[in-house]
């Protein structure tokens, strides 16, 4: 079964959002720069991105994300590929550790 990694949703304010959601919720920082942030739950975690970077987006993990299109390298070390489903939603499709 494929698991959700995060779920991305756009704000104006990267340092705001990150406040609002930590005094509002029980949730741990895991990345944190002026372009996004990424906060974990318990359950799975939440991208706050730059709407003028990222269109709003959940990200699948795949051991054959690279079947689904060319793989980028992001600053975090982690590789994807963006596509959207056939009703336009955009879904990040994640590579993960072949044998993992």
């Amino acid at each position: 079964m494929d698991r959700i990694n995060h779920v991305a949703i756009p704000v104006n304010d990267i340092a705001d959002a990150v406040k609002w959601y930590q005094d509002s919720f029980s949730c741990n920082v895991a990345y944190l720069d002026d372009t996004w942030a990424l906060l974990d739950f318990e359950n799975i975690s939440l991208a706050l991105v730059l709407p003028e970077q990222h269109a709003a987006h959940f990200a699948i993990e795949r051991k054959d994300a690279a079947n689904f299109g060319s793989l980028t390298l992001h600053r975090d070390k982690t590789k994807s590929v963006y596509i959207e489903d056939p009703w336009s939603n955009n879904l990040e499709i994640l590579q993960i550790n072949k044998n993992g």
